[in-house]
């Protein structure tokens, strides 16, 4: 069974791609491209279109619309006080159309498109449920396979002490992550670019010249997928401080 998945929904001016990194992240992605005055499409490697990110709970309401359940379902995702629309909507005379509006991008599912939607988020949501709702306490990246290990009590309470960055073969510092105070539950923009990706981490090519593995539990904000794109990052402060990462409040 694969553990990527990715489906575009293309017409003659919009499209639309979803996608599902890994069956370990309670999320997925949605991302809106269109055509431009010149005829050409949108790149998403320039920093082009439009990509949120929708949990568990917004998987479950656009998939009461596509089941025909629901005539509508809209939302608002607010990142650094930008409020982006979300919109699903059966068309008012026909019942083979819906209306998707993300900010200004609009795209129209066909009847075929709502079903192989509708199956896609099905299956997408059984496996997140079995495999992205099991918690870990600490985390640690192989990077022959990259596969995440969740340590067991015993491991936990067995008396070593766990060096803050822990080296791979690559020389690249993994953070570990660990529980903290509530109120040193802070968040801090950085910013950098995607450099690699694991079930459970982000290999974050920071504006400083480091490449540091970020837990994808740590960090708040959406974020675009693709790769070397330059972008921000929400992440909480304690774990910058915890493993002695440079940063700037903003």
């Amino acid at each position: 069974m694969v553990d990527r998945h990715s489906q575009s929904f293309f017409g003659q001016s919009s499209g639309m791609t979803l996608i599902s990194s890994s069956k370990s992240d309670p999320f997925i992605f949605i991302k809106c491209i269109k055509k431009k005055n010149d005829g050409n499409w949108e790149k998403p490697s320039l920093g082009e279109g439009k990509t949120i990110k929708c949990n568990l709970d917004e998987i479950i309401m656009i998939l009461e619309v596509l089941k025909g359940k629901s005539k509508a379902w809209s939302s608002y995702h607010n990142f650094n006080d930008n409020k982006t629309s979300i919109s699903f909507k059966w068309d008012e005379e026909s019942n083979d159309k819906i209306y998707i509006n993300i900010a200004n991008y609009s795209k129209m599912l066909s009847y075929s498109q709502i079903i192989i939607m509708k199956m896609l988020l099905e299956h997408l949501l059984k496996e997140k449920i079995i495999h992205a709702t099991v918690p870990y306490s600490k985390y640690k990246t192989n990077n022959d396979n990259r596969e995440d290990q969740d340590l067991s009590a015993d491991e936990e309470d067995n008396g070593r002490d766990e060096d803050d960055f822990v080296e791979g073969k690559d020389n690249l510092p993994i953070i570990i992550e660990e529980k903290v105070d509530l109120e040193d539950d802070k968040i801090t923009k950085i910013f950098g670019a995607i450099k690699g990706e694991s079930n459970k981490a982000l290999l974050l090519n920071l504006n400083d010249g480091n490449e540091v593995w970020f837990p994808k539990s740590v960090i708040r904000s959406d974020y675009s997928p693709e790769k070397e794109i330059n972008q921000s990052f929400l992440i909480d402060t304690w774990i910058l401080k915890k493993n002695n990462i440079n940063y700037s409040k903003t």
